[in-house]
């Protein structure tokens, strides 16, 4: 493993590139990325990258944003079949006719989406945010797509908007259940519960923190408690060990294939023949950018 580090750090070096890697990929990654974040914090280090080539560690979406916001940069995967079923979940023929039963409301989309379903939104956001966002739409009804669950959180902490779901979600989140949360307490009487957005209401309601990947580090660095069970992922729990190793953490045996694709040998190959290009047609990343720099702007 050492081996296939020390290689893909040369060619970084010799090809001006920059590897960004999402929380929940394999732990090996984290070692070769320079970065390490949620949605929103990938956004935004890909907006401001000056690399010439973006390796995006993640799923297919992302790497779409990271196209999206660098024009005239390569962005490459290490492998190109890595999707998202929430993605998946809506589509822009299905939002346009959608959009067009709710004419006064506003699109917020969730950047677990294809650029063409972004084209025809007027805003992205990330679970990080998409409160902070939703909240400074200038509408009072906000189509909310694709995650239902993710929506019903944004509805708690912005009571004045109206939001109308999509009916998407994330299948890892999905299953989890108000009995399995109890289970959980009784398991492990003395940790906190930090869990994802995309969860089931049932579920925030029983959780001691809800945040993104990015605030349960923070969540779990503020609160005293030296145990904590994380509702999201698995990945996500091997990087709170590492983050706080001080700390005990728990977690789901939940796992995202598409997250779990990339290998240390995938992210070497890409690098090497720059084969898996992520690209866009213009006429529709002109508009999706227009959704992710609102989101950027707002943030």
């Amino acid at each position: 493993m050492d081996k296939l580090v020390d290689e893909i750090n040369k060619l970084k070096r010799e090809k001006n590139a920059i590897v960004l890697a999402h929380s929940y990929q394999r732990p090996e990654i984290y070692d070769v990325a320079d970065f390490i974040g949620d949605s929103l914090q990938l956004c935004q280090e890909a907006a401001k990258t000056d690399a010439g080539l973006i390796v995006f560690c993640g799923v297919h979406f992302m790497a779409e944003s990271a196209c999206l916001l660098n024009p005239g940069k390569k962005v490459i995967v290490p492998h190109v079949d890595a999707g998202c079923a929430m993605a998946d979940m809506v589509e822009a023929e299905d939002l346009r006719n959608f959009k067009a039963k709710h004419p006064g409301a506003v699109v917020v989309c969730y950047v677990n989406s294809s650029a063409e379903v972004k084209a025809e939104s007027d805003v992205c956001c990330t679970s990080a945010n998409a409160a902070k966002v939703v909240s400074q739409m200038d509408a009072d009804e906000i189509i909310f797509v694709p995650d239902k669950n993710l929506a019903a959180y944004v509805q708690t902490q912005v009571p004045g908007k109206k939001i109308i779901p999509w009916k998407g979600f994330c299948p890892v989140h999905h299953t989890l259940t108000k009995q399995y949360i109890e289970g959980v307490r009784e398991a492990h009487p003395e940790a906190k519960i930090i869990a994802h957005p995309e969860c089931r209401p049932e579920v925030l309601m029983l959780a001691d923190h809800v945040c993104s990947t990015t605030g349960m580090i923070e969540a779990a660095r503020r609160d005293p408690a030296e145990e904590f069970f994380i509702l999201t992922e698995c990945g996500m729990t091997e990087r709170l060990n590492r983050e706080l190793p001080e700390k005990k953490f728990y977690g789901l045996c939940n796992m995202c294939f598409d997250m779990k694709k990339n290998t240390l040998e995938s992210v070497l190959g890409c690098l090497i023949d720059e084969k898996e290009e992520v690209r866009v047609e213009k006429s529709v990343a002109d508009k999706a950018r227009s959704a992710l720099d609102k989101m950027l702007e707002l943030s």
